[in-house]
């Protein structure tokens, strides 16, 4: 895979970026490394690729107040603790980027995008992805990029081990060529974002340092 992209051709892809994964917004699973700095840079990225001709697309979190990934509605149970959930591993959260919440918003102008796909809006299912929940639904994001003739996709957003990640995958699955820029993205643990990296990479994702070494 080169490093050439056909503007027309090319979606950038932001992921999560809501106040309740950021340090700025004291958010209740604030990201590492997420302070003004940040935002600042993601919102200067977006606009130089919207500039250019760049279709911007969002993803957000967007999940009802009884939504299976919150550990307040598993009684007896703690906030990060493993559970089985109809056969599936859940990882339980604290509540997060509640539909109608002020740290549910989008950071950086929505005026920048196209369209704002929400997931996790199914009480049932997490939704890490953009394209699927885990229960296998699909959010409209694949058949919304096709639309645009898009066969290429620049991802960055929140978190680079969850959420980013999960969006990567699935895009590279559902037949786009994916970039993604690492300095763009931050992740919840260096470990598991290392590892994150390394998968991604093996599936076929390019890692791009800065987005600067793509456009």
């Amino acid at each position: 895979m080169d490093n050439s992209l056909d503007i027309d051709q090319t979606g950038v892809i932001v992921v999560d970026v809501q106040g309740d994964f950021t340090i700025l917004k004291q958010g209740s699973l604030a990201v590492q490394d997420t302070d003004q700095s940040y935002i600042d840079k993601v919102l200067a990225a977006t606009k130089q690729l919207k500039s250019k001709g760049y279709k911007i697309f969002a993803t957000q979190d967007f999940h009802p107040q009884n939504h299976v990934s919150f550990y307040t509605n598993h009684k007896n149970k703690a906030v990060y603790e493993i559970i089985e959930v109809d056969g599936r591993t859940q990882i339980l959260w604290p509540p997060h980027c509640v539909r109608g919440s002020e740290n549910a918003n989008i950071l950086i102008d929505n005026d920048l995008f196209l369209a704002i796909i929400q997931k996790g809006m199914n009480s049932k299912y997490d939704s890490y992805s953009g394209f699927f929940d885990d229960g296998g639904i699909k959010t409209g994001l694949d058949e919304l990029l096709k639309s645009y003739k898009l066969d290429t996709l620049i991802i960055y957003g929140l978190a680079t081990d969850y959420c980013v990640k999960a969006t990567a995958m699935d895009a590279i699955k559902s037949g786009f060529k994916v970039f993604l820029i690492e300095n763009l993205c931050k992740g919840v643990a260096d470990d598991t974002s290392k590892s994150a990296l390394k998968e991604m990479k093996l599936a076929g994702i390019k890692i791009i340092p800065v987005i600067s070494d793509i456009i």
